[in-house]
């Protein structure tokens, strides 16, 4: 007998987005960190912090972090969980609502974490293909599919594919689950429309933030969810006792009261991602509409998806391909600086090239 359980020792772990040494010389395009610095007011508080504080426990229940969510989402403190990162909350989920013989549902392609959670947790993972020939959206039968889940996983905007589902459809899919369906909506301020109010209504939604994307703070592990007193009683009883740390609460504080520094690297990120989709788009690429802070592509015939990332790589230029099934001929591009956006279409226009010398290949 292993010393693993038997579940953990036949399962492959979550692989992250590929992280090459700080200072080198690669544009880091791969894993969707927001290319601009956090609020101004983030540095002064880490300049001015009181490092004797570190001494005492952080305040378990975030109290002063949850007053700040409450008043940007108009939820009580009591409908407010906050994790170190949302892989903590999702980890809080799985805990809470699924074991052997209770179901996740999840769409597929889609945050691949979800799948390893479920693995770790021994439940099943009944993963539901999205349409790629209507743009990776819901199945028609998804809600007869996804009655029995005891938790119900949507990602909205969805990774990698950028694209974000109809209300109407995520409405109808929460109330066709007997469990509990979970929102996680990291890339919302990037999108159209959000969850917000649609989950409000409805006591078996959790919705689910995080700081890592349109707050610039990935490094600093934190997200939220919201959902009714009920459920997040019932998460707080699974969660690590001291889970987010007192500097991550603080900085999160100032991030988040920080509106209009906010929006305006947001209105930079929109501005840049219709620029590098149309770029793309102009040079043979087959880009799909994106709601997100990164955008999905397949190469112009006859080059390759995998051949183009180990390209670019090699020309200083780092993306994300993913080596499974169903998305391995695609490549996800994040949303950087104007300038790193720019260098990308340099290194490609050496490396694919115009529709005259492709003949040649």
């Amino acid at each position: 007998m292993g010393l693993f359980r038997q579940n953990i020792e036949s399962m492959s772990g979550y692989q992250p987005g590929e992280q090459p040494p700080r200072g080198g010389r690669l544009v880091k395009l791969n894993t969707n960190e927001n290319p601009y610095p956090p609020a101004p007011g983030v540095r002064r508080v880490l300049q001015n912090f009181d490092a004797s504080l570190l001494r005492l426990y952080p305040d378990p229940v975030f109290k002063d972090l949850s007053r700040v969510i409450s008043g940007l989402c108009g939820r009580g403190a009591d409908e407010i969980i906050v994790g170190n990162g949302s892989d903590d909350l999702l980890t809080m989920a799985l805990r809470s609502f699924t074991s052997a013989g209770r179901k996740l549902s999840v769409f597929t392609p889609s945050y691949s974490l979800y799948s390893v959670l479920a693995k770790i947790q021994d439940c099943e993972c009944d993963e539901i293909s999205l349409d790629e020939k209507n743009g990776f959206s819901l199945p028609d039968d998804a809600e007869t599919r996804i009655a029995d889940a005891s938790l119900l996983i949507i990602c909205r905007p969805n990774a990698p594919t950028g694209n974000s589902f109809p209300l109407d459809r995520i409405a109808s899919l929460i109330d066709a689950c007997n469990g509990v369906a979970m929102v996680d909506e990291a890339y919302a301020d990037f999108s159209d429309d959000n969850c917000l109010e649609l989950c409000r209504s409805r006591k078996n939604a959790i919705l689910m933030r995080t700081l890592s994307k349109s707050y610039s703070l990935a490094g600093l592990r934190l997200g939220y969810a919201l959902a009714a007193p009920e459920i997040i009683s019932g998460m707080m009883k699974v969660k690590d006792s001291y889970n987010v740390g007192m500097l991550s609460q603080v900085l999160a504080i100032e991030a988040l009261s920080d509106r209009s520094h906010f929006e305006a690297n947001l209105s930079k990120i929109l501005k840049t991602r219709a620029f590098l989709s149309d770029s793309l788009s102009a040079r043979g690429f087959r880009v799909f509409p994106s709601q997100s802070n990164f955008v999905l592509v397949e190469p112009p015939s006859p080059w390759k998806a995998e051949k183009l990332y180990q390209d670019l790589k090699r020309n200083g230029v780092l993306v994300r391909h993913f080596s499974v099934q169903n998305v391995d001929k695609f490549l996800r591009i994040t949303v950087g600086t104007d300038n790193e956006i720019k260098f990308l279409l340099e290194q490609i226009d050496l490396i694919v090239p115009g529709p005259e010398g492709l003949s040649a290949i």
